[in-house]
C-alpha cells in the first residue's frame, strides 16, 4: 500500500509548466516527497495525459502516490493511484461509484469537520483541511482554525492532510498538530532548489515527530 504520510507536492500551472512539471516532480520526489498532485484547471485532458502517465510512472519508480486533482475520467483512464475532489466538483459518493473501490479518494473539507465525516462515510481515502495562512495559489480561500486538525485527527480515521499558504517558515506551528500529509505548492516550486526545500521541509517535520 502506497503511503499517505509526510510531504504532499501539488503542482501549478504557472510555477510547474508543461515543459518543466516532469522533471521538477523528479527532484521533489528524489528529496523525499511521497505524494504527488497533478492540478491544472485549464488544460484539456488530452493535453495532460502524457504528462499524467510520466507523473504516475515517476511515482511508481519512487513508491510515491500520484493523485490527480478534479479530473475523475483522467484519473481512470490512466490508472492513477488517486483522484482529489473539490466543494464544486461532484460527491464523494458519485467518485466512488465511477472509480470503483481500488483508487483512492481525497477530498477538500476547508474548516468543516462535519464535510469531512460525511466524505469518509461516502469513501473518501484522506480529508484536506485548509487554508491555515494566506495562500499565493489560491488567495480568495478563508483561513482556518489550526485546532480543526486535532478536532479532525481525534474524530476521523483517515489520514488528515493540511494545505494552504504552508512553507518552511511556519510549517513547525502545523507540526505540532501532528498531520498525516503536508500538501504545500509554492514553497516547493517556486523555490531555487526544491530538492533542498523538500529535504529542510523534511527535516522540520521528523524533529517533532
Amino acid at each position: 500500500m502506497k503511503s499517505l504520510k509526510g510531504i504532499y507536492a501539488v503542482t501549478d500551472e504557472v510555477l510547474t509548466p508543461k515543459s518543466t512539471i516532469v522533471k521538477q516532480v523528479e527532484e521533489a520526489l528524489e528529496a523525499g516527497a511521497k505524494v504527488i498532485q497533478l492540478r491544472d484547471k485549464s488544460s484539456t485532458d488530452d493535453k495532460l495525459e502524457p504528462i499524467a502517465k510520466s507523473l504516475q510512472a515517476l511515482c511508481d519508480q519512487k513508491n510515491a502516490t500520484f493523485f490527480i486533482n478534479d479530473r475523475v475520467q483522467l484519473a481512470k483512464k490512466i490508472g492513477a493511484d488517486g483522484v482529489h475532489v473539490g466543494f464544486s466538483d461532484q460527491t464523494v459518493k458519485e467518485t466512488r461509484e465511477e472509480v470503483g473501490e481500488k483508487m483512492l479518494i481525497g477530498v477538500s473539507c476547508y474548516g468543516d469537520i462535519e464535510r469531512a465525516k460525511q466524505a469518509v462515510k461516502d469513501g473518501a481515502d484522506y480529508v484536506a483541511f485548509g487554508a491555515f495562512y494566506p495562500s499565493k495559489t489560491k488567495p480568495k480561500a478563508d483561513v482556518v482554525s489550526k485546532e480543526v486538525i486535532s478536532k479532525a485527527k481525534a474524530e476521523l480515521n483517515v489520514p488528515v492532510c493540511v494545505i494552504g499558504g504552508i512553507n518552511r517558515k511556519n510549517i513547525n506551528e502545523i507540526v505540532d498538530f501532528q498531520p498525516d500529509l503536508y500538501a504545500l505548492v509554492s514553497d516547493i516550486f517556486e523555490s531555487e532548489s526544491i530538492k533542498q526545500t523538500v529535504t529542510e521541509l523534511n527535516e522540520l517535520i521528523s524533529k517533532s515527530e
